[in-house]
């Protein structure tokens, strides 16, 4: 073999390759970012639109669907859905992950565009966003002072703390939540302005026209020239009062400027709030604060820029006033440290497992050695590709190495124990490192092969799943590939030039065995004391011996039972069969995180005020169990942020000091929450790049009209909530909040010079209130002036009435247009109106979520959900569609599939090639379908069931259970080309490849056992798929040690009786040329 002859020839060229591998992986490492899972770019596109006071079908009507309709044209769409409600609009664009999400980005901010003249002219533009869920905060920092008013604690944290934490490199924006911002209001005086015949309009046309400075040119001196200005801009808002709005005429026609204050307060407060933060430990009640949130640049470091937050907030605290203190509510860097050093622990741990069990395999510490430096020189040389290909360490990527780890040594183990076996032979070390490395190297190169053609599909897998595992797939293929490279040249190399006495002290006979040498022989070991752990590893291979003699024995009856055997082979793939839909499917297994969210809803329409309450009662609920450490509760906030709608954070102790897990707690507030009045409680996992936004099982009810489509909707929902398993199912359409409907009389309104148009421009300044100019303070800072009716003044639907409008006609008496009272025109009507508008597919839908109670699979209750549904029988034209966690999981099985299936037909390809046979290979992957029952036990002697990862796991079991076989088949090839029968071969190659098998066998085991035992922070989210992994390498282990020789005499067979009935002539055997293939008997 070309690459071990040049490391035997040229040892140091061979070292000084690995010492490169080492030195470009420690390098790349210290340059990876670290994240908690891979940057995932999702082709999302969001067109979010400002409509202040619309409602939310005049936002349906005159913004969403004219949107819609213009994206529905975008290319690759894959789903567009809108939300509207009042004051906005949400539009999302979902397209097929093939898209490149920029592209996309541009093209609907293009067709956007192109429609802004057919949406109101009263809209902000519209606004394109693509979703990256890395953009929600890393972290969260309250802000609370004794002794300031909200306002001071907002314009310190807008003007200082903000200010100075996006100047922390890393950080990408700092958002501001619950706090009062300042705001300057112009308060109107209805009577005033009747009394002048002043309308809102005017108003805010005055505002516009004199609070502005212009440049007005330069003047020219000689050589200097100055520049003009227009200085208009108002310095203090007291003088806001000063500016004219219009002209009064007396009865003497002379005119008289009427002025801001004579018509309107001027009022330096804060804008009305429609957001709040509280945070709460034990038995005190909640305190206000205001929320600092932390965003981070995509692709950055998320450690290292949190760190940096942290110490920029120490030396902001030593900065800030002493009654203002900062106190960290949330930081994601602390989820992701666990979690990364919980898997570099589990890699760590593998790594020293799989070196003692080679120790105890080949008792001596010199191959142990050999051996060993795979581990480690693959793992590092990952972070190199790992750079390269511009992955972060992430839990990933990471756990792509923790599994590989038994895998990473395998070449090594195969490599490194042929050559002992040339060595105990009687070679010298030279000629038993060539011959040794030259006999299995194709063996080794086929084992290496299918565990690439594994992970290939795994790396380039659809839809989510496949995003998220890409570089999980890409970092094991790299791995290995470089673990195949040492066993090459590395191993070959050292084990020319490094004597072992402890090897040289045995000899193997001609029947296999190994004996030890005599003192005196030649390279026999000197006699010498051995360790008691030395003594234990040769009890041990002692032990391993006896049986390794045994076992041809018991393959010699498997051949001559066949029928026995493959009975018992297919007996073990039905049993697996039948046990699969005892395990379940769910999209993933529950983990104890530490925190999770509880989002609640009050009744619709209910103010700030009673939310807050309302979430300080769900707060103390929660803080009654003793798992709590502390709450965060947030109300309205962000775009879509409503003062009905609130999420409570909670922070729970440190899992040793529980006297629950993270499932039983949340069972048992489930049952608690249920008994505060006047809230919905739903509690949902801890957000991570697989989901946990909202309720894993979701279910949009479609169809065309609005009122049967909330009777359907309650029907669904009264349906999910009889099906076992589901938890808090609730749904979107939460009721009708109640309205004030002004009906314009248009006989009476034109009459009186109105129209609908003056009618709308006059009241919804007053109420909403509209920003007509803004005001910059003496730090620079700007701030809005708003035009509004005063808070005394929006209280009833007389105040509603008792509006004036200006007309197209004039006053006779003063010559100014005459003022009409609204009530002369229309009347105003209490009614009722949606809270939100939801649409998908260019028509009206209801979304109902339902959660899982433990020790229920998602799958399970998906379906009964679905049953229950097809039960109601909805009105023709109305349809049910499952999303959420479970679209994903259907996507998920089908890709998995998928990947599966193009596995097994690259190992195929592969083997066929290698072995020059059409037949062998089938042989060899006979193992794939008996290691089915192993994870079918493994998952059920664990309470597992079958998700992301145990699918990824077994993808993963179909490149390593193939490894037996090829080297059962590969050994018995060699031999009978040497002259045995197929009879002696097999049985030959079972002795002599006995010892690796096993070997690899358990080095993986072991290497996955830390993984399985779920012993760091979310590990109980990987432990299955390292239960699935070890449970079938065991059973496919066990059973092809008898099933592949008994197939493979079967085809050989086969292929004899093919060739002597359609040939014409008996088919060349692999052997010499002239030996009959013996028939087995039995059969």
């Amino acid at each position: 073999m070309l690459l071990s002859d040049v490391s035997i020839k040229r040892p140091v060229f061979a070292t000084m390759l690995m010492v490169a591998l080492v030195v470009l992986g420690i390098v790349s490492y210290q340059r990876l970012a670290i994240d908690e899972y891979p940057d995932v770019t999702y082709p999302v596109v969001i067109a979010q639109t400002n409509y202040p006071g619309a409602s939310p079908e005049v936002v349906e009507r005159e913004v969403s669907r004219p949107i819609e309709e213009a994206l529905n044209t975008v290319q690759g769409i894959r789903e567009v859905t809108s939300t509207s409600f009042e004051g906005g609009s949400l539009v999302r664009v979902q397209l097929e992950l093939s898209t490149d999400a920029m592209a996309a980005q541009q093209d609907v901010q293009a067709k956007v565009a192109r429609i802004r003249r057919q949406l109101p002219q009263t809209i902000e533009d519209p606004v394109i966003i693509r979703f990256d869920p890395n953009d929600r905060p890393i972290l969260s920092i309250a802000m609370q002072s004794a002794e300031r008013p909200l306002r001071e604690l907002t314009d310190l944290a807008d003007e200082v703390v903000a200010t100075r934490l996006e100047s922390i490199p890393g950080v990408g924006g700092v958002n501001v939540v619950g706090g009062a911002q300042r705001q300057i209001k112009i308060q109107l005086d209805p009577a005033r302005m009747r009394a002048t015949a002043v309308s809102p309009p005017q108003v805010i046309a005055a505002l516009q026209r004199e609070n502005q400075e212009v440049p007005a040119g330069r003047v020219r001196t000689g050589s200097s020239e100055r520049l003009v200005r227009v200085t208009g801009r108002v310095q203090d808002p007291r003088n806001f009062g000063e500016i004219t709005v219009a002209d009064r005429r007396g009865d003497g026609g002379t005119a008289a400027p009427v002025r801001l204050a004579d018509v309107a307060t001027v009022v330096d407060g804060t804008e009305e709030q429609r957001s709040a933060t509280l945070i709460g430990r034990g038995a005190a009640p909640d305190e206000r604060a205001v929320s600092v949130e932390v965003l981070k640049i995509s692709g950055s470091n998320t450690v290292e820029v949190a760190d940096r937050v942290r110490e920029g907030m120490a030396r902001l605290q030593g900065e800030l006033p002493a009654d203002v203190r900062l106190t960290m509510v949330r930081d994601d860097s602390e989820r992701i440290r666990e979690s990364l050093e919980s898997v570099q622990h589990e890699l760590i741990l593998g790594g020293v497992l799989c070196v003692l069990i080679i120790y105890f395999f080949l008792n001596s510490w010199r191959s142990t050695v050999i051996t060993g430096l795979a581990l480690p020189i693959s793992v590092i040389s990952a972070f190199f590709a790992m750079w390269v290909a511009g992955f972060t360490v992430n839990t990933m990527t990471l756990l792509a190495l923790s599994l590989a780890i038994g895998l990473l040594i395998d070449d090594a183990i195969v490599v490194r124990e042929n050559i002992v076996r040339h060595v105990e032979m009687g070679k010298d070390h030279y000629r038993a490192a060539k011959d040794g490395t030259d006999e299995i190297g194709l063996a080794v190169f086929a084992t290496t092969m299918a565990v690439v053609a594994v992970f290939i599909p795994v790396a380039f897998m659809g839809g989510q799943i496949g995003k998220i595992f890409f570089q999980f797939g890409v970092t094991v293929t790299f791995a290995v590939l470089v673990s195949l490279f040492v066993s090459f040249t590395l191993d070959p190399m050292l084990s020319s030039i490094w004597y072992d006495p402890e090897v040289e002290g045995h000899h193997r006979d001609a029947a296999g065995h190994v004996q030890a040498a005599t003192a005196g022989a030649p390279g026999g070991a000197p006699g010498r004391r051995r360790n008691a752990i030395q003594r234990l590893a040769q009890r041990f291979n002692d032990w391993f011996e006896r049986v390794a003699d045994r076992y041809p024995r018991w393959l010699a009856w498997a051949l001559d039972h066949r029928k026995t055997v493959m009975s018992g082979a297919l007996a073990s793939v039905a049993a697996a069969l039948l046990i699969v839909p005892q395990l379940g499917f769910t999209w993933l297994p529950d983990f104890d995180g530490g925190e999770f969210n509880v989002n609640f809803r009050t009744t619709p329409g209910s103010s700030l005020a009673y939310t807050v309450d309302r979430g300080r009662a769900v707060a103390a609920a929660l803080r009654r169990m003793p798992e709590v450490e502390f709450t965060y509760t947030s109300i309205g906030g962000g775009f879509r942020g409503t003062p009905t709608n609130g999420s409570v954070y909670v922070r729970l102790v440190d899992k040793g000091a529980r006297a629950m897990s993270q499932q039983e707690l949340q069972d048992s507030l489930r049952k608690t929450l249920r008994f505060v009045p006047g809230v919905r409680a739903a509690i949902l996992p801890t957000p991570t790049i697989f989901g946990g936004f909202r309720q894993p099982i979701q279910i949009n009810v479609q169809g065309p009209e609005q009122s049967r489509l909330k009777l359907a909707a309650q029907q669904v929902l009264e349906a999910i909530r009889r099906v076992p398993g589901a938890a808090e199912p609730q749904s979107s359409e939460e009721g009708d909040i109640p309205q004030l409907d002004v009906r314009v009389d248009r006989d009476r309104a034109w009459a009186a010079g109105l129209g609908i148009g003056s009618i709308a421009t006059t009241i919804q300044p007053l109420f909403t209130g509209l920003r007509a100019t803004t005001w910059e303070d003496a730090q620079g800072y700007s701030h809005d002036v708003v035009v509004i009716y005063p808070d005394s003044l929006r209280a009833s639907a007389a105040d509603v009435a008792g509006i004036v409008v200006p007309s197209t006609r004039l006053d006779p008496r003063t010559g100014q247009p005459a003022m009409i009272p609204l009530s002369q025109v229309a009347e105003v009507r209490a009614g009722v109106g949606p809270q939100q508008i939801e649409r998908a597919a260019l028509e009206r839908q209801v979304s109902i979520g339902a959660g899982v109670l433990p020790g229920f699979a998602m799958g399970e209750v998906a379906d009964r959900a679905r049953a229950a549904i097809d039960s109601i029988g909805l009105p023709p034209g109305y349809r049910t569609v499952f999303r959420g966690d479970v679209q994903n999981l259907e996507e998920t099985k089908g890709y998995v599939l998928e990947a599966l299936l193009l596995a097994v037909v690259f190992i195929y390809l592969i083997l066929a090639s290698l072995f020059g046979s059409f037949l062998q290979p089938l042989a060899i992957m006979l193992a794939l379908p008996l290691s089915f029952i192993g994870v079918a036990l493994a998952l059920l002697a664990t309470q597992g069931s079958l998700n992301v990862y145990t699918m990824i796991g077994i993808i993963m079991l179909m490149g390593l259970v193939t490894k037996n076989g090829i080297l059962l088949v590969d050994f018995a090839n060699q031999q009978r080309e040497a002259g045995m029968t197929r009879r002696e071969a097999l049985l030959a190659a079972a002795r002599t490849r006995l010892r690796p098998i096993i070997m690899t066998t358990v080095a993986m085991i072991f290497g996955m056992i830390p993984l399985a035992l779920a012993l760091g922070a979310g590990a109980e989210q990987r432990a299955p798929m390292g239960r699935a992994v070890i449970g079938g390498l065991v059973t496919s282990t066990l059973l092809t040690l008898f099933v592949v020789p008994v197939v493979y005499t079967l085809f050989d067979d086969l292929t004899a009786w093919a060739g002597a009935r359609f040939g014409g002539r008996r088919p060349a055997a692999v052997g010499p040329v002239g030996r009959e293939p013996e028939p087995v008997t039995g059969d």
